[in-house]
Formats: structure tokens, sequence, C-alpha cells
């Protein structure tokens, strides 16, 4: 049987068939797909920087009962607490560079005050032997493992994404069908986390004592 002898209706109903097995197979949906991906990813990372941020006020309690004389930097932790959960984000913020560095960088500045609540336990014996402290600082630690990990997974799911994005055919799709797709934003490591912090105990210098020629 010739083509021409099928019937239209068969005709139309073969063509309706075949053309999204025919788009599939030349990627059409793969830039909405890996996109979701990402969106995925990156809601994993917010959910585990929320279950840091819920740990925090029994954290600070905690250290606060038995390093009441730590007041500067328990009250930075909370302070930068607040300054985290206050950023606000949805799934436009990855592509949104701006709003991406303020959100990291409000995490980063938490992340930084938090290790140094967690350094000050080594001046406390009684604290470092508390149960509730103990309990809290290896939730803490696991929490800090699952950011490291979803992070990870984050970036690379961006990492694909924009790949696709850039690259033939995904290229042709983003500047034809899915105009509005843009590069999204990758968590890239902070200053501080390239050299490992210094920890001190010892009292800081007098005044006199830092100047040049004093005895």
């Amino acid at each position: 049987m010739t083509i021409a002898r099928i019937p239209t209706r068969l005709r139309t109903l073969a063509l309706a068939m075949l053309l999204p097995l025919a788009l599939g197979a030349c990627g059409i949906n793969a830039i909405p797909t890996k996109e979701e991906q990402a969106k995925a990813a990156w809601g994993d990372v917010q959910s585990q920087y929320q279950r840091r941020a819920d740990l925090i006020p029994n954290l600070v309690a905690t250290v606060q009962g038995y390093a009441q004389q730590e007041r500067a930097v328990l009250v930075e932790v909370t302070q930068a607490r607040a300054s985290a959960t206050q950023v606000k984000v949805d799934a436009s913020t990855i592509s949104d560079p701006a709003s991406f560095a303020k959100y990291q960088a409000a995490q980063s500045q938490l992340s930084g005050v938090l290790g140094r609540l967690m350094m000050i336990s080594e001046k406390y014996p009684d604290l470092k032997s508390n149960e509730n402290f103990l309990a809290l600082q290896s939730q803490l630690e696991g929490t800090e493992n699952r950011i490291t990990v979803a992070r990870r997974d984050y970036n690379e799911a961006v990492r694909v994404y924009n790949t696709e994005i850039r690259t033939v055919p995904g290229v042709i799709w983003a500047s034809t069908v899915y105009r509005s797709a843009k590069p999204l934003q990758a968590f890239a490591a902070t200053e501080s986390a390239q050299s490992a912090p210094k920890v001190s105990f010892a009292p800081p210098a007098s005044p006199a004592a830092a100047m040049p020629g004093s005895k």
C-alpha cells in the first residue's frame, strides 16, 4: 500500500504519535528536564541549611549555660543566623547572580561564626563532656556533611544544565523554544575555606606591648 492510499485520518494519527518521539530524540526536552533536576538539588541545599539553622538556638543556649563570658561569640552566632534566615530565596534565586551571592555570603558568615562557637568549647571541659552539647555537636557535624553533599550534587546538576544550554543541540532549543533559559549559579569555595582556621586561646597583647620599642 502506498502512502497516498493510506487514509488521511491514519496518516494524521501516525504523525501525531511519531512527532513526540522525533522531538524527544533531538533533545527538545533536555533543557527543562535538567533545569528541574537542578531545582530539586537546590531544594535539598535549602533543606540542609534550614536543618542547621534549627539546631543553632539549642546549641547557643547550651554553650551559654557554661560559657556566659563568651557573649560576643554567642551574639554573633545569633545575629548571623537571623541574617541567613532572613535572606529570601526561591527557585529564581539560582539564576540571579546577585541574589545567589547574597545567599551564599550569609550562609558563609554563619559557617564562620559557628566554627568559632564550636572552638570555644575547648576552653570548657564541663561543656565538652555535657551530653546535650555532645548530641548537638554530633547533629551539627552530620548536618554540615549533608550540606557539603547537597552543595556538591547541586553544583553537578548546574554544570550539566549550563553545559546543555551552551552546546548543540541544547543551544539551538535555548535560542528558540526556551529563550527564557538562563545559566544557573553554582556554589564557589569561600576565601576562608582555602585555609585552616587558626585557634589561639592566648590573651591579646596590650597596646603598649604591641608598639615597637615599648618595654
